[in-house]
């Protein structure tokens, strides 16, 4: 019996038959006579005989299809992150025999996302990564992609209904919590937070409202009725009337904190900065160029990274492995809420791990 470092030339010793014969019957291709394959599969029986995946898959034809659905990066620096991400994973599995192909959607517009999802399909992926914005949009098409069998990841945004076999991202109703507190911490009553909705759907947007509902909970918990939170939705930051909502939005008694929702924290604090409001706290998400640039300047207080480059990378390396390597994938990779501050934000950076 062989124990240990068996070889397809130790198995064809064993079995008195050609290194070439034992190759033909491990990978199921020429002809080999019954004899002749009973005894190479009697000698792999009895031995601890493990076929090496990596040199299988790089001497095999094989290639996978991966189709990664992401809103389209020049409309949102915070997509060019995971757009990057899927770059770098791509080349890293390129020698795999692995493909990898961005379909961007334009991430304020439902029907670029129903056709984006339409032209994915027709493209008969192996697999697919999505970032799944529209909640009643995309519903249809997972259920489509169950139907004919193809597996699907979902990051930034955790649809349950869907089934995929894996989500990458954050606990959005945590992240809201923490939000709570970063923003209360120090303060006394009477006080008012608000949530800041810039430029969203929240109807289709589940993960957003997660981040609302945890918000107001650290709150409730309180039991303390001098604080207050509440929500406003204000229009895109590039329009006249941004401004005008703001400003009616800091005139607010009592108002402390205001907590944005997703990655545009920075057109708030232009408006802040503007107005020299410097006694209103601020929090949002990532580590985009313009957030950075408030945050240095002590505008906004913190950023709760969501690490969108590593999002992908880790989605698609969760598929491949999958496609390739037969592994399976935990059900969720949650990340942990990062919290960065203008005091450890260039020893983040300077690590290289984000």
């Amino acid at each position: 019996m062989i124990t240990t470092n068996v070889r397809i030339k130790d198995i064809a010793r064993l079995a008195g038959v050609s290194e070439g014969t034992v190759d033909r019957v491990l990978h199921n291709r020429g002809k080999v006579s019954k004899e002749a394959e009973e005894r190479v599969l009697k000698v792999i029986s009895s031995s601890n005989y493990k076929p090496n995946l990596i040199a299988r898959t790089l001497g095999s034809n094989r290639v996978y299809r991966i189709a990664a659905m992401v809103p389209d990066p020049a409309l949102d620096p915070y997509w060019t992150q995971s757009a990057a991400g899927l770059n770098l994973a791509r080349e890293e599995w390129a020698q795999y025999g692995v493909q990898v192909t961005p379909y961007y959607f334009n991430h304020h517009d439902k029907n670029s996302f129903l056709q984006t999802s339409l032209t994915v399909y027709h493209s008969k992926p192996d697999a697919v990564l999505a970032a799944p914005l529209f909640y009643y949009t995309a519903i249809p098409f997972f259920k489509v992609l169950k139907e004919n069998n193809i597996p699907f990841v979902l990051f930034n945004t955790l649809i349950p209904q869907a089934e995929p076999l894996n989500f990458i991202g954050q606990n959005s109703f945590q992240s809201g919590q923490l939000a709570g507190e970063l923003l209360f911490y120090g303060h006394r009553g009477p006080c008012s937070y608000a949530i800041a909705h810039v430029y969203e759907d929240l109807e289709n947007s589940p993960h957003l409202v997660e981040k609302e509902k945890g918000f107001k909970v650290f709150f409730q918990q309180l039991k303390d009725q001098n604080n207050e939170a509440f929500s406003v939705n204000l229009s895109d930051p590039d329009a006249s009337q941004f401004e005008t909502q703001l400003n009616e939005l800091l005139a607010s008694p009592n108002l402390k904190g205001i907590f944005v929702t997703t990655s545009k924290a920075f057109a708030i604090a232009r408006v802040l900065e503007k107005s020299d409001r410097r006694d209103i706290r601020l929090v949002g998400y990532d580590l985009i160029e313009e957030n950075l640039h408030y945050l240095r300047a002590g505008i906004i207080n913190a950023l709760i990274n969501q690490n969108p480059k590593r999002q992908t990378t880790l989605g698609i390396a969760n598929l491949a492995n999958y496609l390739v390597f037969k592994k399976e994938m935990p059900g969720m990779n949650l990340f942990p809420l990062e919290i960065i501050t203008r005091q450890n934000l260039e020893s983040y950076l300077a690590s290289d791990i984000h």
